[in-house]
């Protein structure tokens, strides 16, 4: 995932967002949704979702230039042909913050490509290369069930299922690389923007020319037991009425214990440049804890982001909320 203060989620975008840094912690009051009853909505299969969780995590580590990476990239770009219309693997290099010169893909599949109405929904494939928040084997790639893994199982889930419909948008699939090979705390010198490269070169450089999205939805570690997601601080500047439109969709669903009406502080994600650069309204389902220092779950870049950590309850409530939330759109 992205950071914080320490990974590249403690972005705070301008002056102005520091002066309501207060608000950012108070509890956002929406009024319970109304779902309408104008289309069936499928159930959004946690199991399945699981299982392209641990699929991934069974080539091990796949951070940028490893074998689990190569092989995970055959994968994914197989499931996405088998759920979507067309797919697209954006190849390309990056430099990273320790001088290497690393190889990336994003796998972008699309429903209905011939449409120009669209929608995007994303999350982010690789894994951190090193697991400097944990307390041994720091230099040690880390497995990435949570970060990495899960907002991908999620993302395939929803093509699978979104492609058995006749929906009247196109939606498009990106699952981004190179988020995770940033820079980490105390590294010298310092290098900005070192997350989200993938993102960052999609957003400069589309798949296809001139393209555009009604709005996007990122997914970023989505799948750990008892997860909390709040209304991060750039989600909100970008897409508010999105952000709102979805907590409200949970809330109706009865998952307002995982989706909690509370505006929290900017994080950078691949969101970001989506937002900034690509100009696409889009937020990010990021899980938000109060226990930890940096706001992320206690796994976060650690050997504990394995699939012991991912739960079918968490992964059910932020699949049939997005799924829910976007079929109503796509009819």
């Amino acid at each position: 995932m992205a950071q914080v203060g320490v990974k590249h989620k403690s972005f705070f975008i301008s002056i102005f967002i520091l002066a309501f840094l207060a608000a950012c912690q108070t509890e956002v009051k929406e009024k319970p949704a109304v779902i309408k009853p104008t289309v069936d909505v499928p159930q959004f299969n946690a199991d399945s979702a699981y299982s392209y969780i641990a699929q991934q995590v069974a080539f091990g580590p796949r951070a940028l230039g490893t074998k689990g990476h190569e092989e995970c990239a055959e994968y994914l770009i197989d499931k996405m042909s088998a759920f979507t219309d067309t797919v697209i693997v954006q190849r390309g290099s990056v430099k990273t913050y320790d001088g290497k010169v690393h190889a990336f893909q994003n796998i972008i599949g699309s429903i209905k490509p011939e449409l120009n109405n669209r929608i995007l929904i994303c999350a982010h494939w690789d894994t951190r290369p090193i697991a400097d928040h944990d307390t041994k084997r720091r230099d040690e790639p880390i497995l990435g069930a949570n970060d990495g893994g899960s907002g991908v199982g999620v993302v395939l889930e929803l093509a699978r299922q979104l492609n058995t419909m006749d929906p009247k948008m196109g939606v498009d699939f990106i699952l981004f690389d190179a988020e995770d090979y940033g820079q980490p705390d105390g590294y010298r010198p310092y290098m900005e923007n070192s997350y989200c490269l993938g993102s960052q070169y999609w957003s400069n450089t589309p798949h296809v020319e001139r393209y555009y999205a009604r709005f996007g939805i990122l997914l970023d570690m989505v799948g750990a037991e008892n997860a909390k997601f709040t209304m991060e601080g750039t989600s909100m500047q970008f897409a508010p009425t999105l952000m709102k439109d979805i907590w409200n969709t949970a809330s109706a669903l009865g998952y307002s214990g995982h989706f909690v009406s509370k505006r929290t502080k900017s994080i950078v994600d691949d969101h970001l440049y989506i937002n900034q650069i690509a100009g696409i309204p889009t937020i990010d389902i990021i899980e938000y804890s109060e226990s930890t220092p940096t706001n992320f779950g206690h796994y976060w870049h650690t050997h504990k982001d394995n699939m012991d950590i991912i739960d079918r309850t968490t992964l059910k409530a932020v699949g049939q909320t997005v799924l829910t939330y976007v079929v109503q759109e796509i009819h």
